[in-house]
């Protein structure tokens, strides 16, 4: 079948198509050197604003899943979400992104607002007894990380990637790499007015709960206006939503590549 072409790195794939693109995803991470041809670790995924637009017909629902595939020889990115019960949403084709070079610098960008209480107390003679000030610092009400964390991760998988890689086909056959990732949707952002892009690359950190390093998808969002954003206490572009399986796997998904 013939891919839909949104762009010349962005694309709409048939189903039959994605799923023969994991699969040979799945076959070829026990074999380092082409896992070694087809991986830059200075690469990343990008995601459209025709993409974006599809996506947003499924925001109601909670989550995506970015699935891991190679078609025309290249490492691709898989979109499609996730209904209530874990499974995906059928659909005759999916958006893709190629993993490509940057064409362009990349701004993480984080801006946060901080609030200065002054307290002053009058006494009863209206005499000024006690003045001070304290600086509230932001909370955010959103799983983010933080710029320098992101920026960490982010150089410790260009550092490192092709290390992990050869440790997990050494070790475990490559059981261990990443087939898929799961996005929560809320963090995706679709509703924003202003988003008209996200970038996404590849990162590494440590997980405690596993006790090794871990691969994760790190998502930068565009916002035409971010700087200028009104959206109170921190505002950033910078997520991480991905969880990677293996090995954090979901029922009744898990075993199925797609």
């Amino acid at each position: 079948m013939l891919m839909t072409t949104l762009n010349i790195v962005d694309f709409m794939l048939p189903v039959e198509d994605c799923r023969a693109a994991a699969d040979e995803w799945s076959l070829c991470c026990s074999n380092f050197l082409r896992l070694k041809d087809l991986i830059s670790t200075n690469y990343v995924f990008n995601i459209s604003p025709g993409q974006l637009d599809w996506m947003r017909q499924y925001e109601e629902f909670p989550e995506f899943c970015a699935s891991i595939g190679i078609y025309d020889r290249k490492l691709i990115l898989i979109l499609y979400p996730m209904n209530n019960e874990g499974r995906r949403i059928e659909q005759k084709d999916y958006p893709c992104s190629f993993l490509t070079e940057l064409t362009h610098d990349l701004k993480l960008q984080e801006v946060q607002e901080y609030t200065i209480v002054k307290n002053t107390v009058l006494s009863k003679g209206f005499e000024k007894i006690e003045k001070n000030s304290d600086m509230g610092y932001p909370v955010s009400n959103k799983p983010v990380l933080e710029q320098d964390k992101a920026v960490e991760s982010i150089e410790s998988w260009r550092d490192s990637g092709m290390d992990w890689l050869y440790k997990e086909c050494k070790e475990s056959e490559g059981t261990g790499i990443f087939r898929k990732f799961y996005v929560p949707t809320a963090d995706l952002c679709l509703s924003d007015a202003g988003l008209s892009k996200i970038t996404c690359s590849f990162g590494l950190k440590y997980n405690a709960i596993y006790g090794k390093m871990l691969t994760t998808l790190i998502f930068i969002s565009f916002h035409e206006n971010l700087q200028n954003s009104e959206r109170v206490q921190l505002t950033t572009n910078t997520y991480d939503w991905a969880k990677p399986c293996p090995p954090i796997c979901r029922i009744p998904d898990i075993g199925s590549q797609f």
